[in-house]
């Protein structure tokens, strides 16, 4: 029997209401994320992948909107409960690790104040009991002499630190889905991978799903057990990671690829996709992309692919149309 994934998303559609019309900042997209996976959802800026992990929480700034489509978590559909009611799942049931982690913890409180009131509003535990148990997370995510420093504040922490606090807060009663949006962006790099490394042991021990959004291949490459690859609010490619790395389809995919430096390989030049993604409000007929691909021919002007299945994985690109396959066969 297939299990029923820890979140599912149909359809969405994310719009932003503006004088001169409608802009759609995530279109009609559908992913899943299995309890104990990682699914990286990978693009430039302006791609749509922090407006897709904030729609799910349902915490978009207006004037944005969710548009359309149906987000579920654990076969329930919750995109449309009244606020209150998503206020108790965003804490209890889904956990969220942002990118700068001041934004998340309260430079007036210590951390352990922070961690104690988010146990105890969510599990029934005393007050003596919440604190052990942040004393558990502090030392679980790495932080030394976790006895001294849950008195401390935000600001005595590093920003390594200040991250470590904010994933204990996420993980601190037990969610069913993590989002982490950026979550190592603001970090060095040696720092970026134990927070990487962490993620994921977590992710395992503790069987939750996490939807991990960066625009970095690399965290991609080291972390997420899927990837989605996102375009100018669509996808363009969901597949398992080792896949999409090795046999990236899309021509976008092969792009961003090619920009990784490989280790033991000399190049003069890192290849680069010419061009940029196109602004909301110059989003292109047909295939988003055709602008900027070198293997755009008459159809990916005027039409837009829908997801192709290629194996194990899913590709949006008329190159992979069977239709099309066949006659170029034939002729």
């Amino acid at each position: 029997m297939a299990q029923t994934p820890v979140l599912e998303v149909r359809n969405l559609r994310v719009e932003f209401p503006t004088r001169k019309g409608t802009l759609v900042a995530v279109d009609d997209i559908s992913f899943h994320v299995n309890e104990g996976e990682v699914l990286g959802v990978v693009g430039e800026s302006g791609a749509g992948k922090s407006m897709t992990g904030t729609a799910v929480i349902n915490l978009l700034e207006p004037p944005g909107r969710i548009g359309g489509g149906e987000v579920y978590l654990d076969g329930r559909r919750i995109d449309n409960l009244p606020y209150e009611q998503m206020r108790r799942i965003r804490g209890r049931q889904i956990g969220m690790v942002f990118q700068d982690p001041l934004t998340s913890l309260n430079p007036l409180y210590t951390v352990g104040r922070q961690l104690i009131e988010t146990i105890r509003t969510h599990t029934d535990l005393s007050e003596q009991g919440a604190r052990k148990r942040a004393l558990e997370l502090l030392a679980e995510v790495g932080i030394p002499s976790a006895e001294r420093r849950i008195d401390q504040y935000p600001h005595q922490f590093s920003g390594g630190m200040r991250q470590r606090v904010v994933i204990a807060l996420a993980l601190c009663v037990n969610p069913r889905l993590v989002i982490a949006d950026e979550p190592t962006t603001a970090l060095d790099v040696s720092i970026q991978a134990q927070i990487i490394a962490l993620l994921k042991k977590l992710c395992h021990e503790h069987g939750a799903a996490v939807m991990l959004i960066t625009h970095d291949m690399g965290v991609i490459a080291e972390t997420a057990d899927r990837v989605a690859v996102m375009y100018a609010g669509r996808l363009a490619e969901v597949g398992p990671v080792q896949q999409v790395i090795q046999q990236a389809k899309h021509p976008y995919t092969e792009g961003l690829m090619g920009s990784i430096p490989k280790v033991g390989h000399h190049t003069d030049r890192l290849a680069q996709i010419e061009g940029s993604m196109p602004r909301l409000t110059e989003i292109p007929n047909g295939c988003a992309y055709h602008p900027r691909c070198p293997k755009a021919f008459a159809r990916c002007f005027a039409e837009r692919p829908d997801l192709i299945t290629q194996g194990a994985t899913d590709v949006s690109c008329w190159l992979y149309d069977e239709e099309l396959q066949r006659v170029e066969a034939h002729g």
